[in-house]
């Protein structure tokens, strides 16, 4: 079987239920899974093992692979499997034949019977028999057999066993001292294949059982097996005259394939018009045939020639080629993917005429045009430049030098295509405006907010920038967000803002646009001149007028007219109407401040009235019917009075009760019972009442208190003072809520006697 002559024929294998995955095929489980091989009676699945053939005479049965496998491509590839030779045997004869391993180009289809442990005759292939039965001697042994070639089997003497092609056979010695192959227990063998490098027609065949290696060498195709195109794997076994039960399991044929992703690629090429021949590098296509091309190595032949391509990267035609590609990949030991094809059919090169519609954005002059999109051609790694005119075209003068942004107005361009092998044509570009996008200014207007009245909150979408219909509208508060599309304004139907300018970009359904301008008005509040605070008397009323000149009026009172009257104190509102705006206006009617007497002075019958806040000026009483400017009151009787005082607002007088005393002018401390004292607990239930006594240079030389019950006899410290002239003091707090302060003062005479 010579690897190097085996046809390019490739099989994809398939993944079948049968195989532990896509490079593996298997007979394994309980009971053994047989998907995707034929069972050729009398082979029968039996639990865990395959039973080749029962313990009977003239038994033969197989079981085979339905994938043709094709190891043109293997470098190696192993089967490893378990075998079991038992049985009772025949009288006379024991047990036999036994079971061969194969790899045929014509394997058995029907029952095989003889001595060829169940090989067809006549077959072609790689063929390893585990032979119990010597047909020489008829007597029992355990020898394996290779044949790599045709092996006749149509007799006892010219089967596997008598196969002798020297550098195509091997004949084992009798293993039964040392390896006996009948017996109660499976035994584990391994069959590998593998190319001898220094013979690559050759090879090396490699058979251990349960390890032990039976035989290691390099082996070489002999008769049909020097062009097989493809084999089947399998099993077969026989029985004869002699019988034998042999079973096998845990099969596992390994053969590692490339995944690949297509078998066949049709590139564009064409002839140099100049040369008569073209140029292609065949590498590049190698992704389209797998994944992750770096992970394998290609190899590249032309149909017919088994010598490698030198040069794939500049590979030089002249006609149509088939090339073949062999995927390696470097890290498998096993089988290779065969015959990918890359089909060279050179046909003349002509560049498509093509056409690009641009937009001519917000009035721009022209559309930004990538040429480069143009569909021209379809060949890969073909180059394009780009003329304005045929003339710079034929003259390679001024080219367009940027030509994936190229502005420019409705146009013809030109452009020269030049594909990797050399052919050159020329194709039209023709650059077509879409209808530009009519847009117009705008303005807006919108009430002020009153908590901040620079500002009104606008609707963006009512403003009426475009009669377009289909269009769609972005906004932006500058123009050059607008042109970039940068802070777009997220809330256009309640956009907060001052007097000011915000833009649209109007989008039509073919993605172009214009920006418009639109203005922000705030429309500020319209406050009433007329309408100011108040002050009353806290009893009155007042009318509060808004004015004229507004649409309508709410106030906080429910009224809606301009006027409200009999008002008191408190804080209005009134809403006022210009145009769609209402501004709301606080009004507040203050209660006057009262005047409040801060302290009565009494001196003698002279009571002096002294008062601060309210609004001067103010004016006095006595009964609340009198009034006058002054505030002093003369001649004034003894005991409780009460003072009037109003100020300029004329409201309610604010009063003030207050008790005159009885004035003394002369005490003679002589124990007679008459004047001996002054004495002025009577008032003694007024607030902080002090009693005090000063000698004629002002310094105080008694003091009258709760402790002496406000009275004075003449003396300090118990001695009399010297009769003279002394001034008194008396003061206290009436009262009344305000506390009022009166004092009272007066002369006194003292008259003791030295």
């Amino acid at each position: 079987m010579k690897k190097n002559l085996l046809t390019y024929f490739f099989i994809t294998l398939f993944c079948l239920s049968g195989k532990l995955f896509s490079q593996t095929y298997q007979l394994v489980g309980n009971p053994v899974n047989t998907t995707g091989w034929t069972v050729v009676p009398t082979a029968a699945v039996n639990g865990d093992f395959i039973m080749l053939t029962d313990d009977l005479g003239n038994r033969s049965g197989a079981i085979k692979l339905d994938d043709p496998i094709n190891l043109k491509y293997c470098d190696k590839w192993k089967v490893e499997f378990d075998f079991r030779i038992d049985g009772n045997g025949q009288p006379g004869l024991g047990r036999g034949d036994g079971f061969a391993f194969w790899y045929l180009a014509n394997p058995p289809i029907t029952s095989q019977q003889g001595s060829g442990l169940g090989i067809p005759q006549n077959a072609v292939g790689l063929m390893v028999g585990f032979d119990i039965f010597n047909n020489t001697t008829q007597g029992q042994m355990s020898k394996v057999h290779l044949a790599y070639g045709l092996v006749p089997n149509t007799t006892d003497t010219n089967n596997i066993e008598f196969y002798n092609v020297p550098g195509s056979s091997f004949h084992s010695p009798d293993l039964n001292p040392t390896q006996p192959f009948v017996g109660p227990n499976y035994k584990h063998a391994e069959v590998t294949g593998e190319v001898d490098l220094t013979n690559p027609a050759n090879w090396i065949i490699t058979i251990k059982i349960d390890g032990n290696t039976i035989v290691s060498q390099s082996f070489a195709p002999d008769a049909g097996a020097a062009t097989m195109t493809q084999g089947y794997f399998g099993f077969s076994a026989s029985t004869g005259g002699a019988s034998a039960r042999n079973s096998v399991k845990n099969v596992k044929v390994y053969i590692d394939k490339v995944p690949i992703l297509t078998n066949s690629v049709t590139p564009f090429v064409c002839l140099n018009p100049a040369t008569g021949n073209g140029s292609i590098d065949l590498t590049a296509y190698e992704s389209q045939f797998v994944n992750n091309p770096a992970n394998y190595v290609f190899t590249y032949y032309v149909l017919g020639n088994s010598t490698p391509i030198a040069n794939p990267a500049n590979f030089q035609y002249t006609g149509n080629t088939t090339i073949t590609v062999v995927v390696k990949d470097p890290s498998s030991t096993l089988c290779d993917n065969g015959d990918g094809v890359i089909q060279l059919n050179p046909t003349p090169f002509a560049a498509d005429d093509a056409s690009l519609t641009g937009c001519d954005n917000n009035n721009t002059g022209g559309a930004i045009f990538d040429l480069t999109s143009a569909a021209v051609t379809g060949v890969p790694g073909a180059t394009k430049q780009y003329y304005n005119t045929m003339y710079d075209l034929n003259n390679g003068i001024n080219e367009i030098t940027n030509p994936t942004a190229y502005l420019s107005p409705a146009a013809t361009i030109f452009v020269k295509v030049t594909t990797p092998q050399g052919c050159v044509d020329v194709a039209e570009i023709t650059l077509n405006i879409f209808p530009v996008v009519t847009v117009t200014e705008a303005t807006l207007r919108s009430c002020f907010i009153e908590s901040n009245p620079s500002t009104a909150s606008f609707n963006l979408t009512a403003a009426t920038v475009t009669t377009l219909f289909g269009v769609t509208k972005k906004y932006y508060p500058s123009l050059t967000d607008a042109v970039n599309g940068t802070n777009e304004i997220s809330n256009p139907a309640a956009y907060i803002a001052p007097n000011g300018v915000v833009y649209v970009k109007v989008i039509n359904s073919n993605g172009c646009y214009a920006v418009a301008k639109v203005t922000l008005i705030v429309t500020p509040p319209v406050y009433s001149t007329v309408l100011k605070d108040k002050i009353i008397c806290m009893e009155d009323t007042t009318t509060l007028d808004a004015g004229p000149g507004f649409a309508s009026y709410e106030w906080s009172t429910g009224a809606t007219t301009q006027t409200i009257t009999d008002v008191g104190v408190g804080t209005y509102w009134v809403k006022l109407k210009t145009g769609e705006c209402t501004a709301t206006q606080t009004v507040k009617v203050y209660p006057s401040e009262q005047p409040v007497i801060t302290y009565v002075d009494i001196s003698g019958s002279t009571v002096t009235v002294n008062v601060t806040g309210g609004t001067p000026p103010y004016q006095y009483s006595m009964d609340n019917v009198n009034w006058q400017d002054s505030n002093v009151f003369k001649n004034v009787s003894r005991g409780v009075a009460t003072v009037y005082v109003k100020d300029s607002y004329d409201c309610d007088p604010i009063k003030v009760e207050i008790t005159v005393p009885n004035l003394i002018n002369v005490i003679t401390p002589n124990g007679d019972g008459i004047n001996d004292v002054i004495d002025y607990s009577e008032l003694g239930e007024k607030q902080n009442l002090v009693f005090s006594i000063f000698d004629r240079y002002g310094a105080q030389i008694y003091q009258g208190d709760k402790s002496n019950k406000y009275r004075w006899d003449g003396t300090v410290g118990g001695r009399r003072v010297p009769t003279g002239s002394y001034w008194y003091s008396v003061t206290w707090n009436e009262n009344d809520k305000k506390n009022t302060s009166i004092k009272f003062s007066g002369w006194i005479l003292v008259k003791n006697r030295d």
